[in-house]
């Protein structure tokens, strides 16, 4: 059911463990550490060995408690998206704690395991306990299955496997998601013209980022190499061919807050992360849909107060920015200059094999995986192309653009709805995205599919001998090494009744409206 208020939390600042002291922050960001050095002492099999575990262990893999509750009582959902905020915050220490260490690490096979991994599982232990009895508490079912879920593992900075192992089509389904029901991304990774080689990253060259925590030169690929991947889906008798289109500017006025709303309400810095926002310009982690009703808009039509709200891009070219010393930026590995998209195109269109239903005021979508790098692709939903290069798409690399080519990146929303909730416990069960035919499942309904297209003009990124320089990359946690597979989109339809019965009139009957 929609939320129309929340209580407010603490932050998580009084939260944080004794380990995150050990933390070695500097020049604004995470410990610039090589992931891939080796021991000098001495050249016995054991420091071997141990250099051999530090050079694998390049991040922290933890599953994803959230993703599995799929049935929270709404009166435990607030205390709910805290501890799983608490999650989240311990697995950020925890990384912080393993680059902070990689000296110890060559030193000491068992170091990950006894001083990061073991305590981890500890506290995750302790949070899962606190998230079991909350449901209960409220005569919610138990989910004693949940106990599996607090061991953590070491992982290296490859590529994450995708479940089918073709590459990112980028399916144009004629304003469909170019979705399979499960929510992969047309086609998941790039294995063609320049994608993954299938041996992940050379553990000789270190995970590249100025912030020691990526991206690296394996996360980039010429784009004039890729073949063209885009298939199109012909809409059938019956479907819906109009588009609505609002323009809500691109972030001009710099709001950004680190806080995501959707998974972390009442919780400061929830995502980590900084977000641009444009529409609505009272989101934080403490709006409600009161608030949300209230806001101004940057949108020209003033009956659109959605939120729509993304990561920040920045380029590693040595500078920083405003955040270089705060959390979710240079603290956590988000360093930096933040750039400004060029465009941020917002349309929403039809379904080619029905008409569409208006969407319910509040609703919340979340499109894309912000820990999919650990998580695998299922939720992977985000492609990155060039101008003049948008039948190549890419979901698992950050393209390098020939010179007067922009960077593009693109976000088609899940276009099925249950015809109840506005929101589900796990962020995703209430949506759904079409099959390849564009057919709802499950008695869900068609409604609007939001579509983003964000253009940057950004310097094109060098690699040499393995070695990246200038990157460019999303903002994230910091344990998921800036993988361009973790890009992500959040959406929050604050339309009135009039602005959204005349969308879905201009689609249902082919027109193009603004």
């Amino acid at each position: 059911m929609g939320r129309t208020s929340r209580k407010r939390r603490s932050t998580l600042a009084n939260r944080a463990i004794a380990a995150s002291a050990a933390l070695a922050l500097g020049g604004g960001g995470l410990i610039a550490a090589n992931f891939y050095a080796s021991a000098h002492e001495e050249n016995s099999a054991s420091t071997r060995n141990a250099t051999t575990t530090a050079a694998r262990t390049a991040t922290i893999d933890c599953p994803d408690v959230g993703q599995q509750l799929s049935d929270v009582p709404d009166r435990a959902r607030g205390e709910v998206d805290g501890e799983l905020a608490t999650l989240d915050q311990q697995i950020t220490e925890a990384y912080q704690r393993l680059a902070a260490t990689r000296d110890a690490q060559t030193r000491d096979a068992g170091y990950v395991q006894n001083a990061i991994l073991g305590p981890l599982k500890d506290r995750r232990q302790a949070i899962i306990d606190r998230i079991q009895l909350e449901i209960t508490r409220v005569g919610g079912p138990a989910h004693a299955d949940l106990d599996r879920l607090a061991p953590c593992s070491g992982r290296p900075a490859d590529q994450p496997e995708t479940t089918d192992g073709q590459a990112g089509n980028g399916q144009d389904q004629g304003g469909q998601d170019g979705q399979n029901g499960d929510g992969q991304n047309g086609g998941g990774q790039d294995q063609n013209g320049g994608g993954q080689d299938g041996g992940g990253q050379d553990q000789n060259q270190g995970n590249g980022g100025q912030a020691g925590n990526g991206p690296a030169a394996d996360d980039f690929v010429d784009i004039t190499t890729v073949q063209p991947n885009v298939k199109k889906v012909r809409t059938k008798r019956g479907g819906s061919t109009g588009t609505f289109t609002t323009s809500c500017g691109v972030n001009e006025n710099g709001n950004h807050n680190t806080d995501n709303v959707i998974v972390a309400p009442g919780v400061a810095n929830g995502a980590h992360h900084l977000h641009d926002y444009v529409g609505n310009q009272s989101n934080d982690a403490f709006a409600n849909n009161d608030t949300f009703a209230a806001a101004e808009t940057s949108c020209t039509n003033q009956g659109d107060k959605s939120s729509y709200y993304w990561p920040v891009v920045r380029v590693q070219d040595g500078s920083s920015d405003f955040d270089a010393n705060n959390d979710g930026g240079g603290k956590e590995g988000n360093v930096g200059k933040i750039l400004k998209a060029t465009q941020a195109e917002i349309k929403f269109v039809g379904n080619p094999r029905s008409k569409v239903v208006a969407m319910p005021k509040f609703l919340r979508i979340i499109t894309g995986d912000a820990k999919a790098f650990t998580n695998g692709t299922a939720n992977a939903n985000a492609n990155w192309s060039c101008t003049g290069f948008e039948n190549r798409q890419l979901s698992d690399k950050y393209p390098i653009c020939p010179e007067g080519s922009s960077v593009v990146r693109t976000f088609k929303f899940q276009s099925c709805w249950d015809g109840q909730n506005t929101d589900s416990a796990n962020h995703r069960s209430h949506v759904a995205f079409a099959d390849a035919g564009g057919n709802c499942a499950n008695g869900f309904k068609a409604i609007p599919q939001l579509q983003m297209r964000l253009v940057y003009d950004i310097p094109a990124p060098t690699v040499e001998n393995g070695q990246v320089q200038n990157p460019y990359a999303v903002d994230g946690f910091p344990e998921q090494l800036h993988k361009p597979i973790t890009d992500h989109d959040d959406f929050i339809n604050v339309f009135d009744e009039n602005l959204m019965n005349k969308m879905v009139k201009c689609i249902n009957t082919g027109k193009r409206c603004t």
